[in-house]
């Protein structure tokens, strides 16, 4: 069993004592929702669906030097925060370029994996989880690292263990293996 699916599985006995919900099956009634001007469809998994957003190149670009195709495109569950291009261009001058290097694939691989949650968070379990917990609810990561949840008003952030935030533009971009929703800035474990 590969070091990931380890690490998926530990995970996701985390996020279940972390009050989250890790479902597997995408709902019939799921929608298909338009992201980076492309059809995303709850029949197909992250990375078939990803690879047609013309907002997310940055990310698959990553995703794919990290060597994580199979792992997001396998069977998951998985919840994606997926960064945008713009949130990438965010980032210090020169950080994608030193992250994509071949030498680098370690560091990618953990801030990549710090945007994946184990099991299938919908927007409405998260905010369920927020408001039993004041209004902040808290998922491991599969790299390790949890991810705090705040929920203000309709607003849905998500901060890093830095305090830094992203906000949720685009939620419930349901999959065959999980849930995309789409953020505004990277965050960085």
């Amino acid at each position: 069993m590969s070091r990931f699916a380890n690490i998926v599985r530990a995970a996701a006995v985390a996020t279940i004592a972390f009050g989250g919900v890790a479902t597997v099956a995408t709902p019939s009634f799921a929608k298909t929702v338009m992201v980076g001007g492309a059809a995303m469809y709850p029949n197909k998994n992250i990375i078939e669906n990803a690879v047609n957003s013309k907002d997310h190149t940055t990310l698959v670009a990553a995703v794919k030097a990290a060597g994580l195709v199979d792992t997001l495109s396998g069977a998951g569950p998985f919840t994606v925060f997926a960064p945008t291009n713009e949130a990438f261009a965010k980032l210090p001058k020169g950080t994608v370029e030193t992250l994509l290097e071949p030498a680098n694939k370690d560091k990618l691989t953990a801030v990549l994996t710090y945007h994946v949650v184990p099991g299938k968070l919908s927007a409405a379990d998260i905010m369920a989880a927020a408001k039993k917990m004041n209004g902040m609810a808290e998922y491991k990561t599969v790299q390790g690292e949890s991810l705090k949840i705040q929920v203000d008003g309709k607003k849905v952030w998500v901060i890093d263990s830095k305090g830094d935030k992203a906000q949720v533009t685009i939620a419930d971009v349901n999959q065959s293996n999980g849930v995309i929703h789409v953020i505004n800035a990277v965050l960085i474990p």
